[in-house]
């Protein structure tokens, strides 16, 4: 008996030794349960895509590639709580409720980072809101996903776009990296990716990056008293500036189809670490 218990005392004290499941910092799924959603977060960011269910909505619908942004304030990952208080406790997840909230209005815009073609000055958005995904590496640190965005046809273009992105711990940026597959009048097709603008309060725009600091955009759940700093960067693009129609801070590149668009779209929120737009604005500068 003697021996027996020496033995599970050595057992004991090996298990306790054992290295524990590290916690995951990143998490990417798709959100069947609230209109197929695609939500991905990080400890500083998160965002949320649309898909096929919110075309039909009743009283919601919406066709938008643009992303949403979900700010938050912790480390914690926060999404799925969200969904879940709102959808079965009630809670919404437009009021802060010591974590964040969603408070960023998108409509049919690019949102905090999306991209469409850009065709003799004007943005143009796909037919559909995604209609597949998947989660192609999953790690405690990173996940990358892909979003199908089906066929459409604008300008004499016939135009499909497969969307990678790449979501890794400890940091305000996200990886972009767009296939557009496409036949056309053309041989290459300028495309632009970008941040709709509400009610900007600075900005700043170099040959590859646009940044703004604007106020957080009321959906009218509370009232808002913070802001948000957005910012996109795009290695080689021929234009960052406004839209011509000024409705949007856009970086443009012309791409070859199936020839990957690479490009990192970030965000923050000034009740978490970045609490001004100068530090936020730095923060893109030296990115």
């Amino acid at each position: 008996m003697k021996r027996i218990f020496i033995l599970t005392a050595a057992v004991l004290a090996l298990a306790s030794c054992a290295p524990k499941a590290e916690q995951a910092k990143v998490m990417a799924r798709l959100v069947p349960e609230r209109a197929d959603d695609f939500a991905w977060e990080n400890d500083k960011v998160a965002y949320r895509a649309y898909g096929e269910a919110l075309e039909t909505l009743p009283g919601g619908a919406l066709v938008s590639p643009g992303f949403d942004v979900w700010v938050k304030n912790v480390p914690d990952l926060v999404m799925d709580q969200r969904y879940k208080d709102d959808l079965e406790n009630g809670i919404s997840y437009h009021k802060d409720h010591g974590n964040g909230k969603d408070c960023y209005k998108v409509g049919v815009t690019l949102g905090g980072g999306a991209s469409v073609p850009y065709i003799d000055g004007a943005l143009c958005f796909p037919a559909t809101n995604f209609r597949s995904s998947e989660v192609v590496e999953s790690t405690p640190d990173k996940v990358v996903f892909v979003l199908h965005y089906p066929q459409w046809e604008v300008a004499g273009y016939k135009i499909s776009l497969d969307k990678k992105i790449t979501v890794t711990a400890g940091t305000f940026f996200c990886l972009a990296e767009d296939v557009y597959t496409f036949e056309g009048p053309t041989e290459t097709l300028p495309v632009a990716a970008g941040l709709v603008l509400h009610d900007v309060q600075a900005s700043a725009y170099g040959p590859d990056r646009v940044a703004i600091w604007e106020k957080a955009s009321d959906t009218g759940a509370e009232p808002e008293d913070s802001c948000i700093g957005l910012a996109v960067l795009m290695p080689d693009a021929s234009y960052a500036g406004l839209s011509a129609d000024g409705t949007h801070a856009i970086c443009v590149r012309e791409v070859r189809s199936g020839e990957p668009l690479t490009y990192w779209f970030g965000s923050c929120w000034s009740k978490a670490d970045v609490s001004d737009s100068q530090i936020w604005l730095d923060i893109v500068a030296t990115m």
